[in-house]
């Protein structure tokens, strides 16, 4: 094989590999918008009443009436679905921006300023990461009696620290390039520095960061919904059907296994198109994660 041909199918395997990765990231966010459409319009394009109970039909597998057939007190699973994924979304997305603003905020501040600030911040995160989180919020919101609110301000103060640690690392970096500098001797405020120039330097990360949030969220808030902490009984929520369903599994399996697919699948999405958009943001860019 020659250089020319070798360089060919280099190139060729490239063109490949990119128009591969621009497939997956289309999909993701075309799974994404799908949901989030879902979760706005769901309440009004459900076929049967989310609560609606029928003992009589029971537990039911899919039929031509219900796609994913129905719970064991006959309300139909689809429905549910339809209507939990307004919960589903809304509270990570809280999570994920409650966790952004406060760790991109004080990471920037301790990078930049330094000083007692920064030793401060990086003891408490030090702290932060010493205690086992999960186990944390699963004992502060058992003590404030299954409060989904507590949930959302825990997950908010113990996911802060990642973000903290990452905007700080990359503020230390930034802080000695010569356009801030230069922004210093025009004299320009550390406030306008911070946040006119070397935060968009950051939005990479920052993006990034804030769609990882959101995905520990979602797998955080389902999984306290799984072991019936969060939400009352009852209620249409992904992990809180996953668990009322287990028992069935060998009559309606869809009851449990619908849930649980769409959270994997909306982690996985969110994921990949974090990925993508940071890869986009950053081109062009020296700040890397």
């Amino acid at each position: 094989m020659t250089v020319t041909e070798t360089r060919s199918t280099v190139r060729g395997g490239r063109r490949a590999k990119l128009a591969g990765g621009r497939m997956v990231t289309t999909i993701s966010l075309a799974i994404l918008v799908i949901i989030v459409l879902v979760a706005l319009t769901g309440q009004w394009m459900v076929p049967f009443d989310p609560t609606a109970q029928d003992v009589k039909l029971g537990a039911t597998s899919p039929s031509s009436a219900h796609w994913l057939g129905t719970d064991a007190l006959g309300r139909d699973v689809l429905s549910r679905l339809m209507v939990a994924t307004r919960i589903a979304l809304l509270a990570p997305v809280l999570i994920a921006l409650g966790t952004t603003i406060i760790g991109t905020s004080l990471g920037l501040l301790a990078g930049y300023r330094r000083g007692w600030l920064d030793a401060v911040l990086m003891r408490l995160t030090d702290l932060m990461y010493a205690l086992p989180g999960l186990l944390i919020l699963i004992v502060i919101v058992g003590i404030a009696g299954s409060s989904y609110a507590v949930a959302i301000i825990a997950l908010i103060v113990l996911g802060s620290p990642a973000d903290i640690r990452v905007i700080r690392s990359l503020a230390l970096g930034q802080r000695e390039l010569a356009y801030v500098d230069a922004a210093r001797t025009l004299g320009l405020t550390n406030r306008r520095i911070m946040f006119r120039h070397l935060l968009p330097n950051l939005a990479p990360t920052v993006t990034a960061n804030l769609l990882l949030s959101f995905v520990f969220a979602l797998g955080a808030l389902a999984g306290l919904s799984f072991l019936g902490i969060g939400l009352p009984a009852g209620t249409a929520d992904w992990g809180l059907m996953i668990q009322e369903n287990l028992k069935l599994l060998n009559v309606n399996p869809w009851a449990s296994v619908a849930p649980a697919v769409l959270i994997t699948i909306t982690a996985t999405a969110a994921t990949v198109l974090g990925d993508a958009v940071f890869e986009r943001l950053s081109a062009g860019k020296s700040v890397s994660p």
